[in-house]
């Protein structure tokens, strides 16, 4: 089985530009052959409404990354899971313990 990942992201696209990195680095593990998971949690999900800020996600889905976004922080910021840019799953925070306690590497930003 190989290696898995949990990325996990929660900050703003909007001000700082290195907030999609987490994107890039999680396609370019997936070329790699690794299982990727990519949470957004925060201002972390502020991508995951159509938008000039989702294309990164669309590319992360495109690749192969499974995507994530933390149900509490979409409803804290009013965004409605009906809305959700395609590949974007909702989830609750416990998947991060989750992830933990299977073994996957975790990073978060």
């Amino acid at each position: 089985m190989p290696q898995r990942y949990f990325l996990i992201e929660s900050r703003d696209p909007f001000d700082t530009t290195t907030a999609d990195s987490s994107a890039t680095l999680a396609r370019s593990l997936v070329a790699e052959g690794y299982q990727v998971t990519l949470f957004l949690v925060q201002n972390g999900v502020l991508p995951t409404r159509p938008g000039s800020r989702s294309k990164h996600l669309a590319d992360a889905h495109k690749a192969g990354v499974t995507i994530l976004a933390d149900e509490f922080s979409l409803r804290e910021r009013g965004i409605a899971l009906d809305r959700l840019v395609l590949g974007v799953q909702a989830a609750p925070i416990d998947v991060v313990v989750d992830a933990m306690a299977e073994g996957a590497k975790t990073i978060w930003h």
